[in-house]
């Protein structure tokens, strides 16, 4: 089967689509011809070496995917050969096929498309994890999501709206605070232009959020503390902005705070199929119902990843990119 491969040298980074060996299911297992996959900025890190793959998965980038099951192993009941599917993946994306633990897999409409399917497990089950799992969400609460037009930010607005929360966003461009906007932020802050804590306190008459969805790191952490709310949390998925800060301890311990950094890629793979059940019973229906919807951005080729992670690391997209495997099968 083909597959990207990463080749570095002196420097640079080439994403080649070339052959590799093929691989088989294990008894738990189902091997999926994959039709899409997405770029992830975890795919970005691990190709230039900074974000290796856990041990045990596959080295090949790619944490999510969309296909049709081409066979399953001896204790798979549940899905059969034929059956479309999207789901977390532990690696191995951006291939012709791969293998998946079965209890990662949801059931993809016949209406969408394989492209639409892809552009869903990591962003949705990072958003509903750390919004609803890590971060306690209820619903009447305020939540800031930084980054709001990137793909976890477009899910996380979505979910906050249908859980009934208010979500309030940053983002780079007036581009991308329209859309934020249309998918349900109440407010949505320029941080290029504006001081995005000022803004939410003023929005929120000196009140400060519940919980922050942060995925800057070490330039928001001293603004993300003040305006949290007595009890409040702040959940850290990322740090693009950088890694180090002071953190003041007083304010944490007067206000109750709670501060986390949860990666979903960590995760063993029981904790990940515990999560896709409770996504599929809670999240999923209003998906297949047409109540919120993953954000496409636009689809490269597969052999244009290289192109692709580009046009990520450049934070041009609203919502997901994605890569087609198999697009004449789309």
């Amino acid at each position: 089967m083909k597959a990207i491969v990463v080749h570095s040298e002196k420097g640079t980074v080439d994403l080649i689509w070339e052959e590799i060996p093929d691989v088989s299911p294990g008894p738990d297992d189902v091997l999926l011809d994959i039709h899409a996959t997405a770029v992830n900025r975890a795919d970005l890190l691990q190709a230039r070496g900074l974000y290796p793959a856990p041990p045990g998965d596959s080295p090949i980038l790619g944490l999510e995917l969309a296909g049709q099951i081409q066979a399953v192993g001896r204790k798979v009941e549940a899905w059969v050969p034929g059956d479309r599917v999207c789901a977390l993946a532990p690696g191995g994306g951006y291939a012709e096929q791969a293998v998946l633990p079965q209890g990662l897999l949801i059931p993809l409409p016949d209406s969408w498309s394989y492209a639409k399917g892809a552009a869903v497990p990591e962003v949705w089950l990072t958003a509903y994890a750390n919004l609803c799992q890590e971060g306690a969400m209820r619903a009447g609460e305020t939540v800031l999501v930084h980054a709001g037009a990137s793909g976890v930010g477009t899910a996380a607005i979505q979910i906050g709206r249908e859980l009934g929360t208010r979500i309030v966003v940053t983002a780079g461009s007036d581009k991308k605070l329209a859309r934020c906007r249309e998918l349900g932020a109440v407010m949505a802050i320029n941080y290029q232009r504006d001081d995005f804590a000022a803004a939410v306190m003023t929005f929120t008459d000196n009140q400060g959020v519940d919980l922050i969805l942060d995925c800057v790191g070490g330039p928001y952490l001293e603004k993300n503390i003040a305006i949290l709310k007595p009890y409040g949390r702040l959940i850290t998925i990322g740090v693009m902005g950088g890694t180090k800060a002071p953190l003041d301890m007083a304010a944490v311990l007067m206000k109750s705070l709670t501060v986390k950094g949860t990666r979903l890629r960590a995760k063993s793979r029981e904790e990940k199929g515990h999560l896709t059940r409770e996504f599929r019973d809670r999240i999923w229906p209003l998906m297949v119902a047409g109540k919120i919807t993953p954000v496409v951005d636009r689809v490269f080729p597969i052999a244009s990843a290289g192109v692709a992670h580009q046009y990520v690391k450049e934070n041009r997209n609203i919502g997901k990119v994605v890569l087609e495997v198999r697009p004449a099968l789309q």
